[in-house]
Formats: structure tokens, sequence, C-alpha cells
């Protein structure tokens, strides 16, 4: 079956600068300047694929607009957006955390990454599209209300749902994040919310390290609106596949939400440089195929994905594609080259150490009322 999937892309993406850091520290003394993992290569490239493959003409382009102050402060603190905004309109500066860095011109270009995520939401939400996926840059799945981190400067997530909340009347929204770090920023913004369900699929204790283990549940009130399943390194499609059938699925049909967004990483790859995960494009396309089977039976299908991590600039793009395969029903016939050597890894098996971290968030969905 195919489906009209609406798609976000603007160059200025490409344009955030997070300059000659050696991957994640700031370059200097015996550090010798190379530059931050989180790069244009990697989505510049996933867009330059969905273009030549073909994709690009079956997908619904949906424009991408800045969010205004007013709909960053639905989210963040007027202290922390108005710093992002003096420092880019200066030499640039950090996110907050010290490793999160931007160059001038950047707070634009991250209210565009929150408004590209609020126009897919626009699209999907007035029919426009069955689902959308926005292909933005700088990422925010770690930034918290009071600040920036992890490459992430806004919450773009949050700040779309916020947006259908005020226009729309949205009210309870399902988050599932499978980027390879912990969707601490969903989390901690929604800790105290019964109406918004977080669901993050991560490599336990990766990043942040404090954060995602399967006892974090939710604040007074909101128990059990909070979802973690730390899965062990080297987990592969069969692990996560299970969590979405276990973890997710049953989740999100005793939540019934009127909207899922999807925090969509793909730094869970077997050659990521900041995982050591090994979900090959296969997999990230049977995840995505089952979400959107998720959305149609609760929600109407109102499924979207805004992008988050993913560091490897030649696998990356394949992911991606497989994806929005998936999203839009419409195949390119387009092969991953590394398929050969990843897909029928051993990794993928189902192991009882990965059963037992899935086994546990089962515990916390049953506390939403599923048996």
């Amino acid at each position: 079956m195919t489906r009209r999937t609406g798609y976000v892309w603007h160059e200025r993406y490409a344009w955030h600068d997070t300059g000659t850091h050696i991957g994640i520290y700031p370059s200097g003394g015996m550090s010798q300047p190379y530059h931050a993992f989180e790069s244009s290569q990697s989505k510049s490239r996933i867009a330059g694929l969905i273009e030549v493959s073909g994709m690009l003409d079956e997908l619904t382009r949906v424009g991408a607009r800045p969010a205004t102050r007013d709909e960053l402060l639905r989210v963040h603190t007027a202290a922390h957006v108005d710093r992002i905004k003096a420092e880019s309109d200066g030499a640039g500066g950090d996110g907050g955390d010290g490793t999160t860095p931007f160059g001038p011109g950047s707070y634009e270009i991250a209210a565009l990454a929150a408004g590209g995520t609020i126009a897919a939401t626009d699209h999907v939400l007035t029919g426009a599209a069955d689902n959308a996926y926005a292909l933005v840059r700088p990422p925010g799945h770690h930034a918290v209300a009071e600040t920036g981190m992890g490459y992430c400067l806004f919450n773009n997530v949050a700040v779309a749902i916020e947006h259908a909340r005020a226009t729309y009347g949205t009210r309870r929204v399902a988050i599932v994040d499978y980027d390879v770090h912990h969707g601490n920023g969903a989390q901690s913004i929604y800790w105290d919310d019964p109406d918004v369900l977080t669901i993050s699929l991560h490599q336990e204790r990766l990043f942040p390290q404090d954060s995602g283990d399967v006892s974090e549940t939710g604040g007074p009130g909101a128990e059990g609106s909070c979802i973690n399943v730390p899965l062990p390194a080297g987990s592969g499609n069969g692990a996560y596949l299970a969590a979405i059938d276990r973890v997710v699925a049953p989740a999100i049909a005793a939540f019934a939400p009127e909207l899922i967004m999807v925090c969509s990483g793909f730094d869970a790859s077997p050659l990521d440089p900041l995982g050591c995960m090994t979900v090959g494009s296969e997999g990230f396309g049977l995840m995505a195929a089952r979400l959107v089977e998720i959305a149609t039976e609760v929600c109407d299908g109102h499924l979207v994905l805004t992008h988050e991590g993913g560091y490897s600039p030649v696998h990356a793009p394949f992911c991606a594609l497989a994806v929005l395969e998936a999203l839009s029903g419409r195949p390119t016939g387009v092969v991953d080259p590394f398929a050969v050597g990843f897909e029928h890894s051993p990794a993928h098996a189902l192991r009882p150490w990965q059963e037992e971290a899935i086994a546990q968030a089962e515990e916390v969905v049953r506390a939403l009322g599923v048996d």
C-alpha cells in the first residue's frame, strides 16, 4: 500500500557550523583539529540519496519555516533561548554542555529545524500527508528546557508537540525514540505530564550516562508515562524489533495517543562512531513499517518522524532510505552495499541478556494496563 509521505529538507540545515572539534571535544593543545561527528556530511548525503534514488519524486515536499521565539518558549526557558540567540549573533558558542558547538547564524538554523518538525506535523494533522519525515539539523532530543546538550540546541519534537496542542487541541502524544542515545530531553520535559508517553530504546548508559534506566517511569501523577528500554551494547535487529513488538506496540495501544512522534536516529548502525549497536538498514526499515502499522491501528496513521543522530556518512543514507520506503510504501530498488557484511550477522539474534532488558521494560508497560 502506498502512502503520501511528507518530507522536510532545507539546504540551510547543512550550514549549521559545528567547527573543528575532534569528534566530541574541542580541538587545541595535543588535540589536532578535525570536525565534530555532528557535521553536515551524513544529513547532506541522506538528502542526496533520497534524490538520486528517485524517492524524492514519490514524496510530498514540505517547506520548512522557522519556529518563532514564542513557539520555542512553550518548551524552553527564555534564558536559554536568548543566550543561544546572542551567541549565534556573535562568533558562535556552545549549547550548554561544552560539547555542543555552534557557529554564527545557528540560532536561525536551529529555529528552522524546530519549525521544520512543526511543518511536518501540520501536514499530518491537516491530512495533507499520511505521515512525514523531517530531515532536520541540528538534532533536538537531548535538549532540555533550560539548556542544550549532546549536539542539540532546541528540542524539535517537544516544540512540535506543543504547537500541535496549541493549534489543533491535540492532548495525548506518544514519543518513540530509537536513537542509540537516551531520549533524555523529552523525558525531562514531560516527566510530570501524564498526557505524553515517552519511550526510549537506547544503548545502556551510553549518553547521558546517568539517565535512561528502566526504573525511570515518570513523576508524581505521571507514573508509567515514561518507558526506557536500555539495551546492552551489540544489540541488533532482533533486539530492536522485539522491543518494538513487546514494549512499544502494547504501550502505545494502552496509552491511545492522538499522534505518534518518532525521534529517528541511525546511530544504532554498526558503522556509527558514537554507538556500539548493530542495527542494519533492513532493521530500521522494519521498525518504521511496524510503527506505521501501530499508528494506523491507534491514531488514524498520525505519525511524524524527525531526524536526530546518525554519524556514519556512508551508512546513514541507506538506513534513512529504508525508513522512507517503509513510510511511503514505495520501494526504490536501491541495495545497501553494507548489507552483505551486516544483515546476516549473528549479532541480529535476540540474546538472553537482551531479552532480560526487554522483559524489565514490559513490566513498566503492564502498569499502563496491558496484560
